[in-house]
């Protein structure tokens, strides 16, 4: 059997804040490869993901921060054989 995630509120912000900063690496190496990249300015970005992993718990929680990402995709993840609390 399996059961819906519902996240918290400090999951869904580690899960944004994770999408953000992929986001932003995305942008910077997407530049036209015939414009020279620009400075690449990660820090603010990386220690707001840090922070949010951190309050949510999840901090070296790999797999659980990729199916709490998953879930904002597809509108809810889906816990092998466990509910959430």
């Amino acid at each position: 059997m399996t059961a819906t995630v519902v996240m918290t509120s400090h999951e869904r912000s580690a899960a944004q804040a994770y999408l953000r900063l992929l986001s932003t690496v995305r942008a910077a190496l997407d530049s036209p490869s015939d414009r020279p990249p620009g400075p690449l300015a990660l820090e603010g970005v990386i220690a707001e993901t840090d922070d949010a992993l951190a309050r949510a718990g999840l901090a070296g929680n790999e797999a659980e921060l990729f199916a709490l990402v998953g879930s904002l995709h597809t509108g809810g993840a889906s816990a092998q054989g466990r509910p959430r609390p």
